[in-house]
């Protein structure tokens, strides 16, 4: 039976405390994996807390209280685990709460992950999240479509923008290769922590690296496609609809050694 723990405010969470949560809906997280104790982009994580705080609450907790939780929490656990920060407001949701009421953070630990093995299929479907820069919870979408992508024979699902823009999967960011350079789809999405560690170690190892609007038909033209989360830097797409990639071995060899030159660091 896998276990998980879970703290409130810095404290043991009572069933008390996780009600509300339970019927709510408006909340924002971020996920990572904890490594001897230890987490890799860590300021990455506390500014997405801080700004998707200011942006659903109208204000943010210090980052040094979030230290102060995710230490009690680690304390807690094993040396290697999976974590995830929720941040929420009191007042619940369908409500106008003033920023005079601090939001409250859960912590949530777990038996640590790498991810599936892959390779993976993905089905291109049509979606666009609410509030695309905040990684906010209440997502029914991102199951739904995993399912009828699996459904459809695919093993996830890959988002399509309203202008056809390739922009995230469902629960990952997606990044591909055309054979010298990592190339990142232009879209409104979330910006991961995987992703923004990914980026600024392959500028570091002086990587070429762009943005660029991604398309159906731009995929022939492109030899290697992953994604990415805060279980892994890579995980093999062997087949994105019909379109197939040949060269994504490399591709991935390349994000795991760029993720592995970031510093682990303690809270």
């Amino acid at each position: 039976m896998t276990s998980y723990v879970a703290h409130s405010n810095g404290r043991s969470a009572t069933a008390q405390d996780l009600t509300p949560l339970a019927f709510a809906g408006y909340a924002h997280f971020t996920a990572m994996q904890v490594r001897d104790g230890r987490i890799r982009g860590l300021d990455l994580h506390l500014e997405r807390l801080r700004n998707a705080s200011a942006r659903m609450f109208g204000r943010a907790l210090p980052d040094e209280q979030i230290r102060a939780y995710l230490r009690t929490a680690l304390a807690d656990g094993p040396a290697d685990l999976s974590l995830t920060v929720t941040v929420y407001s009191p007042a619940g949701e369908f409500t106008v709460a003033g920023t005079d009421i601090e939001p409250e953070v859960l912590i949530r630990t777990g038996p640590a992950s790498s991810g599936p093995d892959g390779p993976l299929a993905l089905a291109a479907i049509e979606h666009e999240r609410v509030l695309p820069t905040v990684k906010h919870v209440g997502e029914v979408a991102k199951t739904y479509y995993l399912r009828e992508a699996v459904e459809k024979g695919f093993d996830d699902a890959a988002f399509l923008d309203r202008h056809g823009r390739f922009s995230e999967a469902s629960i990952w960011n997606l990044a591909f290769w055309d054979g010298t350079a990592v190339v990142w789809p232009m879209a409104d999405m979330l910006h991961g922590t995987t992703m923004g560690i990914v980026r600024r170690q392959l500028e570091r190892l002086g990587v070429a690296q762009r943005d660029q609007e991604i398309r159906l038909s731009d995929l022939s033209a492109l030899s290697g496609a992953v994604v990415m989360n805060s279980w892994t830097p890579g995980i093999t797409v062997h087949r994105i609809d019909s379109v197939s990639f040949s060269e994504t071995a490399e591709f991935v060899e390349l994000l795991h050694r760029a993720y592995d030159a970031e510093p682990l660091l303690v809270p």
